[in-house]
């Protein structure tokens, strides 16, 4: 017989009807093991990472106007398309840098904002209001290019070196050779180098000589334009087949340049490396990079008073990908190409590594849920008994893996 219910006990609600039902039920325990499990499997898969994965979305908006002042590119330029782009919906801020020949245009919109939705409204908004742009002063197309929290690089390498004969030129071929092989490593996304001067043709001419052929340096330059063309000049079909025909070819090389004619005198061509010296090598220098190290560098495995020209690679992930995995697989691809794809001579330190911070903050946070559970299922043993207190703490188990 069951015990007599007391007069002044007022009916159960939900919750307690609920736990009157799962007090003694041989389930509890069942559900109990499911949330732990479920749990540890959500630790193991959840990626690390250090940037959070939310829709912090930018983009920077490019407008060229070649000759033209810092002044003008404000007033002409960069004024008109930040009301433009101030009124798209979700835009929380936008700022300008006007440069002679060109305003970079920043625009920034809430945390939140779905990123492809936002940039859409960013191109309609950019060339559908081009009309605010003039139309005869030379003002080029503008070039729109998105950012996101995934193009925070998650390692970067810098590579330097102690030889003297040895520059950043030398340096960026090497991490150009790296990047090709860091971006077979799975995960991976974009893999560039910061630092690097670019690997051009100079074309030194010398004027006794372009005196002597009776040649201009704008024959020379409508000459330089003219050759570096490539057109599609029609096809021809013969034996079931269609085969397309170009006319003209890219400048591949110094080789290809030097060959290049650019004028005909007494029936003779006049060849550019007969007025000009031909050399292929790095661009004129507008930014230097050097690495160095202070009295802490022991602490890292380094030797203190390092002062060495370098460039840096940097590596991004794709989205949702385990920060902590790639990074590891990275650095052990680094390792492995010592001495092959880096020579001697040539030094990579790898000067940012998230894989190490995002696992420590994981970590951290899995310490204080534990904590928190622990104290949780402590505090009500004492206030009430022990299997109340396994209960309660496996539900909330179960509510937050859910």
């Amino acid at each position: 017989m069951s015990a007599a219910r007391h007069p002044n006990a007022r009916p159960l609600g939900i919750a307690g009807a609920l736990a009157k039902r799962f007090q003694d039920s041989k389930l509890t325990p069942l559900f109990a093991a499911a949330g732990l499990l479920l749990g540890l499997f959500a630790v193991l898969i959840t990626p690390r990472e250090e940037e959070p994965q939310i829709d912090v979305t930018f983009a920077n908006v490019f407008v060229p106007f070649p000759g033209a002042s810092a002044r003008e590119v404000e007033n002409v330029v960069a004024v008109p398309m930040e009301q433009v782009l101030a009124e798209i919906e979700g835009v929380e801020h936008t700022y300008s840098v006007s440069r002679p020949g060109i305003a970079v245009l920043t625009v920034q919109f809430e945390v939140g904002e779905p990123r492809n939705d936002a940039i859409v409204r960013l191109y309609n908004a950019v060339f559908s209001n081009l009309d605010y742009l003039p139309q005869n002063l030379g003002v080029q197309q503008p070039l729109v290019k998105p950012m996101g929290i995934d193009d925070v690089p998650i390692v970067t390498v810098t590579l330097w070196t102690d030889d003297l004969e040895r520059g950043a030129h030398d340096l960026a071929r090497v991490a150009h050779a790296i990047e090709a092989e860091l971006k077979r490593v799975p995960g991976t996304r974009d893999v560039y180098t910061i630092g690097a001067p670019d690997r051009v043709v100079h074309v030194r001419l010398d004027p006794q000589r372009m005196a002597g052929y009776g040649l201009s340096l704008d024959a020379l330059r409508g000459a330089l334009l003219a050759s570096n063309v490539v057109t599609h000049a029609g096809g021809i079909v013969a034996g079931n087949a269609y085969t397309p025909v170009t006319a003209g070819n890219f400048l591949a090389n110094a080789e290809d340049v030097a060959e290049l004619v650019v004028g005909v005198v007494d029936g003779r061509a006049v060849y550019l490396d007969d007025i000009a010296e031909i050399v292929a090598g790095p661009d004129q220098p507008e930014q230097y990079v050097w690495f160095g190290t202070g009295a802490g560098a022991e602490a890292i495995g380094l030797r203190p008073g390092i002062d060495a020209p370098a460039v840096t690679i940097a590596i991004a992930k794709k989205p949702g990908e385990n920060a902590s995995d790639i990074a590891d697989a990275v650095v052990e691809r680094l390792d492995a190409l010592r001495g092959t794809y880096i020579p001697d001579g040539v030094e990579a330190t790898v000067t940012r590594y998230y894989g190490a911070t995002a696992n420590d903050m994981a970590s951290t946070l899995i310490k204080n849920l534990i904590f928190a559970t622990v104290s949780v299922i402590v505090l009500v043993a004492v206030v009430l008994c022990w299997d109340e207190s396994v209960h309660i703490s496996s539900v909330a188990v179960i509510i937050h893996t859910v």
